[in-house]
């Protein structure tokens, strides 16, 4: 199934090869660059990423190692994996560590082991480990990604959260079959993964071996239904990699695993990312066809009169930038705007939680408070940070969809003066929300920032610093006392986080806003520059030739016939695809 996924996407990477050098001989070179290296070349270079997830000691590093079909990566009774490891098919054992920096340093391969938890190498620095194996699942551009646990409150969960489970082609969340669907899994999976990967979760129950074969049944429907209350028809499969590393396939759950693995990523997701890359070159079609008919239209012109047309919409170009400017001034009202409510919010909402202390100090016991208040604190700010984050979701995809409808209009206008310099009608080009969601990658941008700010939130150390400290002066001191301390250190530590968090929440606004201002000069010049391009190789080709008219519209029925077949093809894949659009596989019973 993956096979035949690798034939299809070279057929459809062939097509759009041949749509780039359309766009080359037309005279649209930024088109075709940007076709062949944010969709042919991004399309070649395509991996599916295969994410395991789970709790500390819940197998996952055995479970990888099954699905390996060897023993590479080193397990334990205490948490071993401390970061989070890349494994990537290697005709020979290999190993590099990533920085966090974007650096590589070699590693030894039998020095992987030194990055388990308590290993003698620190990872602070380290993004993650890419580890290349032997493996004929990792042969098929597969790479297994194998995470620490989450019930860890460290960094690398938040980059499990809001770094590879948005960007996974398949999460696979390990439960153990001793405690399956703990309270503390159905919290994360309700509020972290949910939402960014229902339609890509696999659930997997490791170690099965404890169960007896009577058991089997019972447990696993009981998995389901518990599952069933946050997700719908989850999808689960009972393993065990003891009996797979032992070369019992049949009774370990692996083959149905693989099997169903294979059918997800070759017909879902890969299906996905092709009707994606065909998508975008359906587009750029249409934008080819307009710069055509101006390569037409330029053949009937004197050179005279080709520099005069070159000359002014070169000059609409430039009065165009008034409008433009107009648009990126509005971004920059609208995004300080967004800001300063945000710190509002912070303000008030610490001013509210320190009000509520004497009141909850007052009726907590010392005890309580050594073992809570931290706990209480970091729940408070996540609780605020939740709500916060939807509220700047909202507000900066207004203002995006607003630039959309803005430019949408201005394009419109752009449109119609130029058909007058072209001595024609021509068609705006298409400015849709779901363009910007491509051009600019607004929900990654929206994913990651929040996820920068939750990391610095909770994990910075400043909540749970105050706790500390209050646990470790709390020796041979009265409840009164205790209560004294929690109210001195509380607003302190509460004050310190949101100074720390503010300028995140700053960061993210502006860069979504600079992102934003980008695409809108892009997209605003769209057709000026389109029609300034291709106009401006005809005249380069006329120079060069002294081409008659005829010629020149002879070579550019030429390249319609070329740009029709192209797109003939692109469309019957696309049309391909849709037909074979498959029903989810089956799983195990």
């Amino acid at each position: 199934m993956l096979q035949a996924f690798a034939e299809q996407r070279a057929e459809v990477t062939r097509a759009l090869d041949d749509l780039v050098q359309v766009a080359r001989d037309i005279g649209a070179t930024a088109l075709a660059d940007r076709l062949g290296r944010d969709v042919v070349a991004k399309l070649a270079a395509n991996r599916f990423h295969l994410v395991v997830v789970g709790e500390f000691n819940h197998g996952k590093t055995s479970f990888v190692n099954a699905l390996l079909g060897e023993a590479l990566l080193p397990v334990g009774v205490t948490p071993t994996t401390s970061v989070i490891h890349h494994l990537v098919y290697a005709a020979e054992p290999t190993a590099k560590v990533v920085l966090a920096d974007g650096g590589e340093v070699p590693l030894p391969f039998e020095e992987v082991r030194a990055f388990a938890a308590g290993g003698a190498r620190s990872s602070s620095e380290v993004a993650f480990l890419e580890i290349g194996v032997r493996s004929e699942l990792l042969r098929e551009r597969i790479v297994l990604v194998d995470t620490p646990g989450v019930n860890d409150l460290s960094l690398t969960r938040a980059e499990i959260t809001y770094g590879y489970i948005p960007r996974a082609d398949a999460v696979l969340f390990m439960l153990d079959a001793g405690q399956p669907v703990k309270e503390s899994e159905r919290q994360f999976l309700e509020e972290q993964v949910i939402g960014q990967s229902r339609d890509k979760i696999l659930f997997v129950v490791a170690k099965t071996d404890i169960w007896t074969p009577a058991e089997r049944d019972e447990a696993v429907a009981y998995i389901r239904e518990r599952l069933a209350a946050v997700i719908r028809g989850p999808a689960v499969f009972p393993v065990s990699a003891h009996a797979a590393l032992e070369g019992r396939g049949g009774e370990s759950g692996f083959d149905a695993l693989r099997e169903y693995l294979t059918r997800f990523l070759a017909e879902e997701r890969g299906r996905l990312v092709l009707t994606n890359a065909l998508g975008e070159g359906l587009t750029a079609r249409d934008v080819l066809a307009r710069g055509l008919d101006a390569r037409r239209r330029a053949a009937h012109l004197t050179t005279l009169q080709l520099d005069k047309r070159l000359e002014l919409l070169e000059r609409d170009l430039s009065g165009h930038a008034g409008t433009i400017e107009q648009r990126r001034l509005e971004i920059r009202e609208q995004a300080g705007a967004i800001k300063a409510w945000a710190r509002r919010d912070l303000d008030h909402f610490c001013d509210d939680v320190i009000t509520q202390l004497p009141g909850l100090v007052e009726r907590a016991s010392g005890d309580d408070l050594r073992q809570h208040l931290g706990d209480f604190l970091e729940q408070s700010f996540r609780d605020w940070a939740r709500r916060e984050s939807g509220e700047l979701a909202t507000s900066l995809e207004q203002l995006a969809e607003r630039m959309v409808a803005l430019l949408r209009e201005d394009a419109h206008d752009a449109a119609g003066r130029l058909g007058e310099t072209m001595g024609a009608e021509l068609s705006p080009p298409r400015i849709e929300v779901d363009t910007f969601a491509a051009d600019v990658g607004v929900f990654a941008v929206l994913a990651v920032g929040l996820g920068v700010v939750l990391t610095n939130l909770l994990l910075g150390g400043i909540l749970v610093a105050a706790a500390s400290s209050l646990a470790l002066w709390s020796r041979g001191r009265t409840d009164l006392a205790m209560r004294r301390r929690a109210l001195e250190l509380a607003p302190g530590a509460l004050r310190d986080a949101a100074a720390k968090v503010a300028p995140k929440i700053d960061e993210l606004v502006e860069r979504f806003a600079a992102r934003l201002d980008e695409w809108v000069v892009s997209a605003g010049q769209e057709l000026h520059r389109e029609i300034i391009e291709v106009l401006g190789e005809v005249r380069r080709e006329r120079a060069a030739s002294a081409s008659s008219s005829e010629a020149e519209l002879d070579r550019a029925d030429g390249l319609g016939a070329r740009l029709d077949a192209v797109g003939a093809r692109l469309d019957a894949l696309r049309r391909g695809l849709d037909q074979r659009a498959p029903e989810r596989a089956a799983e195990p019973r």
